[in-house]
């Protein structure tokens, strides 16, 4: 670290020494595993009886017989969560005692989602996010529109001029990433944004501006999760085929549900070029296999048991066939060549 301004230096041959960093600050990249390994290696939770999940490193939990906690924490921010307020009081005297933090009380706000609880459910969004966003860009008062995207937009990195501001395209394109958050209807429009941050064209400035003219129209809209609410996952998949302009992959995309409140969503290219269209439908639903297998385990952490079976919905009958039949994978060069080929006579159905 150079000398901070401001230090008076007496000495000419103090001129061209450095300071030595003894203590993690906040903003370096080395913060948040420096604070993972106080909080894990120090025993400062684990000497209080909580365990750190495997699918979610900085989800901590404690049971007992009468009683669940569940610790989240991100960098210094911390949430906890539990039907017994002692053992909340405990943790809460034990951080503060090691760390001098300051509770909040109830969460209202949290890493720039609002979260709002009543007996029927809870609620979140990224209210505050969005009008902040729109006032940095200039287009509080800009004119809102009803969909996301223009229909006849195709993203490519051709048919239009270089961006001349790619820093501000970036940072735009990067804070509509955080806001996907919570609002799955432009997930799939601000990945095929983020595929162009090493070259942003005007074209891509243009759709990222007609996204928050789009967040204008509906700011509040938020997630909803009901207090009676079945406990089963089901999960949606999809894909189209050979979408990209540029490199002819698919586009994965699905969304899975805990009862009716929708939990995860993602859209994503793919590594490969799929051969046909019912390969990419087998390649979204296998993505959305290990989704769900990943949210059973968080499930597991926080002791909430399914109901049922989780379900998977396609709507592709060769990829259906094939995830019945996986002896078909086994079968010979020619034969997976031919059942390539011959899957495109099947049709697509709701």
């Amino acid at each position: 670290m150079t000398i901070p301004p401001g230090l008076s230096v007496s000495n000419s041959k103090m001129t061209n020494k450095v300071c030595r960093l003894h203590k993690s600050l906040y903003g370096i990249k080395q913060v948040s595993r420096q604070w993972n390994h106080k909080l894990t290696h120090t025993h400062t939770l684990l000497y209080l009886g909580y365990k750190q999940s495997y699918g979610v490193h900085p989800l901590f939990t404690k049971s007992t017989n009468t009683s669940f906690i569940a610790l989240l924490v991100y960098v210094d921010d911390l949430v906890l969560a539990g039907n017994d307020m002692s053992e909340i009081s405990s943790v809460k005297f034990v951080l503060d005692d090691r760390f001098r933090i300051k509770d909040l009380s109830a969460l209202r706000f949290f890493l720039g989602l609002e979260i709002s609880r009543s007996s029927h459910g809870i609620s979140l969004n990224q209210r505050k996010y969005i009008l902040d966003l729109l006032v940095d860009s200039g287009l509080l008062a800009a004119k809102p529109v009803s969909m996301p995207c223009d229909p006849a937009f195709k993203f490519t990195n051709t048919r239009s001029a270089s961006f001349s501001d790619v820093t501000a395209c970036r940072r735009l394109i990067g804070r509509l990433i955080y806001l996907s958050t919570t609002r799955p209807d432009i997930a799939y429009y601000v990945q095929q944004l983020s595929q162009y941050l090493f070259k942003p064209l005007q074209s891509h400035f243009q759709a990222a501006i007609h996204i928050l003219r789009y967040l204008k129209s509906a700011p509040s809209q938020r997630l909803f999760f009901p207090a009676a609410n079945s406990l089963q996952l089901t999960g949606f998949a999809d894909s189209d085929w050979a979408c990209c302009i540029d490199t002819r992959k698919s586009i994965t995309r699905y969304c899975v549900f805990l009862g009716s409140a929708i939990i995860s969503w993602k859209s994503k290219k793919q590594e490969t070029v799929s051969a046909s269209s019912y390969e990419a439908e087998y390649r979204a639903l296998a993505k959305l296999t290990r989704e769900i297998q990943w949210l059973n385990y968080i499930l597991a952490d926080l002791q909430v048991h399914a109901t049922a079976p989780s379900v998977l919905y396609c709507d592709n009958k060769s990829a259906i066939h094939l995830a019945h039949n996986s002896t078909s994978m086994n079968a010979p060069n020619t034969s997976k060549l031919t059942a390539i080929l011959s899957a495109k006579r099947f049709n697509r159905v709701s």
